[in-house]
C-alpha cells in the first residue's frame, strides 16, 4: 500500500497523541519556543487615517524668526513639512483540525484552545520581530521596522544611534529606548477596522487534503493588521554594536565593566530624548542583556538601577527593573546576531 506524506500544516494523530495525559485529558504543552516580547504590551495602537496605512505630516524645517526695531516690520515665514505614508501589514493564518481527531476524547474545546495558544504565540513573535526588523525592501508585505529606519550613523537620524563599540559581525545586539505616544511613535491599524489580533472561530468547514479529497474540520482564522509610525524620530534611540558576550564574561570584573559602560550609554540615550514626558518610555533588550542588568541592580552601589513593584496594564503586581525610572523590558525578538551598524 502506497503511503502519502502528510502536510506539516495539518495536525496529525501523532501530534494529537503527544498532547494527551495518561488519563486521556488534553495536556498542557510546555512550548519551548515560547518567547517574551513585552514591547507588545507597551506599544500604543491608534486608528490610521487611511484604509491601508497612515499618512503623517512631519516637520522638516522651522520657521524663521527675527529681531524687530520700532517702526520696522519683519518678513513672513513658515515651517516646512512633508507628508509620509506609512504602510500597514496584514499578518494572517488559519488553524485547521480534523473534526474526528478533535472529538477523540470528548474534550474538543480544550483541545482547540491548546492549538489557539500556539497560533497566538506565533502571531505575537512575528509582530515583535517585524517591529524591529521589518524591511519592505526584502519583504514587500511587511511594514518598516526600527532597525531598518535606524541603520546608518550617517543618516539624518544617525545622531540617535549610539555605538557600543562592537565590531564582530553576526555577534552583536541592540538596546532600544522608545517613547510611545500619539505624537512620537505608535502602531496604526487600518481606518475603520479593529485594533489588535482578531481571533475568529469559523466552526465546522469542509476542507481538502493533499490529494484534494474532502473531510470535515474545525477552522480558526487569525488576523492582525498592524504598522509602525515614527512621527518624530528624536523619540527613538538605538544603542547598537553591543557584544552580549562581554556582559556574560567569565570574569566578574569584565562583566561589571561592560554593564557599567552600557548604563552610561543608556543615560546618554535618555539625554537624546527632547522630552521624556511626551509618552510612555521603555528600554527594550534581549533577555541576555536584561539578565546582566538585573544582576547589576543587585549591587548596592548601583543607585541608577532599581527593582520596584508596579502594576501592569491588567492591574497585576509585577517586579520591574528600572533605570533612572525608565522600565527595562525583555524582547526575545531582538537578535543576538546583528551586524555592525556604521
Amino acid at each position: 500500500m502506497a503511503t502519502v506524506a502528510l502536510s506539516n500544516t495539518a495536525l496529525t494523530l501523532a501530534d494529537w497523541a503527544k498532547m494527551q495525559d495518561p488519563d486521556g485529558k488534553v495536556a498542557v504543552v510546555a512550548n519551548l519556543l515560547s518567547q517574551t516580547n513585552e514591547i507588545l504590551e507597551d506599544a500604543v495602537f491608534m486608528e490610521g487615517n487611511l484604509p491601508t496605512g497612515h499618512r503623517v505630516t512631519v516637520a522638516t524645517g522651522l520657521p524663521s524668526v527675527y529681531w524687530r526695531s520700532y517702526n520696522l516690520g519683519v518678513p513672513s515665514s513658515k515651517a516646512t513639512t512633508q507628508q509620509v505614508d506609512e504602510s500597514i501589514g496584514m499578518l494572517e493564518s488559519y488553524c485547521v483540525v480534523d473534526k474526528d481527531l478533535a472529538l477523540l476524547n470528548g474534550n474538543t474545546q480544550a483541545f482547540r484552545l491548546q492549538e489557539d495558544q500556539l497560533f497566538l504565540e506565533a502571531m505575537n513573535q512575528t509582530q515583535a520581530n517585524t517591529i524591529f526588523y521589518g524591511n519592505p525592501a526584502t519583504e514587500p508585505r511587511e511594514f518598516m521596522g526600527l532597525s531598518t529606519r535606524y541603520s546608518s550613523k550617517e543618516a539624518g537620524n544617525g545622531q540617535n544611534i549610539l555605538d557600543a563599540g562592537g565590531t564582530t559581525a553576526g555577534s552583536m545586539t541592540s538596546v532600544w529606548l522608545v517613547v510611545w505616544g500619539g505624537n512620537t511613535v505608535f502602531c496604526p491599524f487600518p481606518k475603520g477596522s479593529q485594533a489588535g489580533l482578531i481571533h475568529e472561530d469559523q466552526g465546522e468547514v469542509t476542507t481538502w487534503d493533499a490529494n484534494q479529497n474532502r473531510y470535515q474540520a474545525y477552522q480558526t482564522h487569525y488576523q492582525w493588521k498592524n504598522g509602525l509610525v515614527v512621527k518624530d524620530w528624536r523619540y527613538v534611540v538605538r544603542i547598537a554594536n553591543l557584544l552580549p558576550s562581554d556582559l556574560v564574561s567569565l570574569s566578574n570584573t569584565q562583566a561589571t565593566t561592560a554593564s557599567t559602560q552600557l548604563l552610561w550609554l543608556m543615560a546618554r540615550a535618555m539625554s537624546r530624548i527632547p522630552n521624556m514626558a511626551m509618552g510612555r518610555a521603555a528600554f527594550y533588550m534581549n533577555r541576555t542583556v536584561f539578565s546582566a542588568l538585573q544582576i547589576a541592580a543587585l549591587q548596592k552601589s548601583n543607585y541608577a538601577l532599581s527593582v520596584q513593584e508596579a502594576l501592569d496594564q491588567f492591574g497585576n503586581a509585577q517586579q520591574w527593573t528600572r533605570f533612572l525610572g525608565v522600565p527595562l523590558r525583555k524582547v526575545d525578538a531582538l537578535s543576538l546576531t546583528e551586524s555592525q551598524v556604521t
